[in-house]
């Protein structure tokens, strides 16, 4: 089974509130949807509900604070424990990425309304912790001036590493050190940085 996440917020196939929460994945080409509904919860549809397992796994790789699961007929599906979630100061956190998406901000700008709507996963690192994910939600967080986010500690493979030693080479030291690129710039400097890395990995592995 092949698993894509969609990461525009252009694309008819999924309506806009789907694409803004990053809930849009094409399934073996055909597109499903996984919906938050409440801050914990989520309902997923799509053409196969055998499908739907291995589609919660792939969604909350970037959103494990959602712990309940639903189809459209309100069928519980699926259900989480609980991670501890920390409270964290801005200033201790160390990005692993270095730009930004204007459209992506404009998307997590319609949705974030306060310090409390920002959920990321972070590792320990030095004497604070390493963002995993959500740079967007933590650059605005940093333009809004907020002081403190929600997080889960979570786990992640090796090569995180080369990305944290990378933004510290290049001042990226704090969420307000991102910097903002228009979406093409974005998909060059960032996506292209992303395939280039994956690809010498993947290529020492052989």
């Amino acid at each position: 089974m092949k698993i894509r996440r969609i990461d525009s917020y252009a694309d008819d196939r999924f309506p806009k509130e789907i694409l803004f929460q990053h809930g849009a994945y094409l399934v073996d080409d055909e597109p499903y949807e996984v919906e938050i509904v409440t801050p914990e919860e989520a309902i997923v549809r799509g053409k196969d509900p055998a499908a739907f397992s291995q589609l919660i796994e792939e969604f909350r790789f970037h959103a494990p604070q959602i712990l309940r699961f639903y189809d459209d007929s309100q069928k519980l599906i699926a259900e989480y424990p609980a991670a501890p979630l920390l409270e964290i100061r801005l200033d201790d956190i160390q990005p692993s990425q270095f730009f930004v998406d204007e459209d992506k901000l404009a998307a997590v700008s319609s949705f974030v309304h306060s310090e409390k709507d920002i959920i990321i996963q972070v590792m320990p690192y030095k004497e604070g912790f390493v963002s995993l994910d959500g740079h967007t939600r933590l650059y605005l967080a940093a333009k809004r001036g907020y002081d403190t986010v929600k997080a889960i500690i979570s786990e992640v493979d090796e090569s995180i590493w080369i990305f944290v030693h990378e933004a510290e080479k290049r001042k990226i030291c704090h969420p307000g050190d991102l910097i903002l690129l228009p979406h093409e710039r974005y998909v060059t400097e960032w996506d292209h940085y992303c395939d280039e890395i994956f690809a010498r990995i993947e290529a020492k592995e052989k």
